[in-house]
């Protein structure tokens, strides 16, 4: 395990691999005077254009190294929130509670109900509830990296407030609580059994249900976020949602498996995306979302496919085939899957993969 001192020596070099990039231009609101703020976030949003009853919230939550703005125009939600009518939010992390602007995901006291980040995102929530009449029985989360793991978190801390999550690039709930833990489970070592990660969920929060629905997005060549992390993401939630897999199907040139509760309601999607090193699929030619750091051109929209399943757009209609069934578990003793267990070295690629090391 490494020390504190070499993994801040390392993020130090990764920050200073990416300070040419120039912050984007934003449009988006600051939310002010939101709560408590035990978090000490700071929150930007966008509502509709024009007047629309109850509009639907999508909460967005950025990657390390990123501002609000940054992934906003990256991901085009902010655009498609336009168009289509539902209000976005985009939560951001300070300097100040973190270096690198990562959502500090591996701090207890950030991902535990009514406390830190967690309780502060879910404060700027009911503000717009309240002050901008946003329809409460549908509001989603979607992150990106250290964005996707908080983005579990809430699903875990609060899922009477989430209709549906989407986790790109990121990682189970509570499998870490300090930094170097948070980079062993990066590289997919000693994640917990299904039984463990589904136990995590059920002791965050006292709800029973219903669950909201899961999108798990991962790349098959991210070596930053090894992708046994998004297969145990799905395995923490399986039970939970009492969901059964179905056939896999190939979705603009990539795979997703779907799984089925008792009533036929898809509830949870895991997207894999051929040759996706670390980063937030994007299809530019959908006009929403642009490259940039971390967002990558794939030709698959993150952004458009996950609005589509959660019903926040209506003229889009995926182009889909069938594809061979793969289903991953992870062993109830522990051991993780054997795509994890067969990576060399994993650590010093991803460190390499992102200018930590030469």
């Amino acid at each position: 395990m490494r020390s504190i001192s070499d993994t801040i020596r390392r993020l130090r070099r990764y920050q200073a691999s990416l300070v040419s990039s120039k912050p984007m231009a934003t449009t988006l609101e600051k939310l002010e005077s939101f709560g408590s703020n035990p978090g000490e976030l700071q929150g930007w949003y966008q509502m509709p254009q024009k007047a629309h009853a109850a509009p639907a919230l999508v909460v967005g939550l950025h990657a390390c190294l990123q501002t609000a703005a940054d992934y906003d125009r990256g991901s085009g939600w902010s655009e498609l929130a336009c168009r289509y009518g539902f209000a976005v939010l985009f939560p951001e992390q300070c300097s100040s509670n973190n270096a690198t602007l990562c959502f500090n995901w591996f701090n207890p006291e950030d991902v535990t109900r009514d406390s830190g980040e967690v309780l502060s995102i879910r404060q700027m929530i009911a503000s717009l509830i309240t002050n901008h009449e946003v329809d409460a029985a549908r509001v989603y989360v979607v992150g990106l990296s250290a964005g996707g793991a908080m983005a579990n978190a809430l699903l875990a801390t609060y899922p009477e407030v989430f209709a549906g999550g989407a986790i790109i690039s990121g990682l189970p709930y509570g499998v870490a609580s300090t930094v170097p833990e948070a980079f062993d489970r990066m590289r997919g070592h000693e994640l917990p059994s299904a039984l463990a990660l589904e136990g995590s969920i059920r002791t965050a929060s006292s709800h029973q249900g219903p669950w909201p629905t899961l999108s798990v997005w991962h790349g098959t060549s991210d070596d930053t976020v090894v992708d046994a992390n998004s297969f145990a993401i799905v395995e923490q939630w399986r039970n939970i949602l009492e969901a059964e897999a179905t056939t896999a199907t190939e979705v603009e040139g990539h795979r997703r498996q779907s799984w089925l509760d008792a009533s036929g309601r898809r509830v949870i999607d895991h997207y894999h995306i051929i040759g996706m090193g670390h980063g937030f699929p994007t299809e530019t030619k959908s006009g929403y979302g642009q490259r940039a750091p971390l967002m990558l051109e794939m030709g698959i929209s993150a952004t458009v496919h996950t609005a589509w399943s959660w019903g926040l757009m209506t003229s889009f209609t995926p182009q889909t085939t069938v594809a061979k069934a793969e289903v991953v578990v992870i062993p109830q003793d522990g051991r993780t899957p054997p795509r994890a267990c067969a990576i060399v070295n994993i650590f010093k690629r991803a460190l390499r993969a992102v200018g930590l090391i030469a």
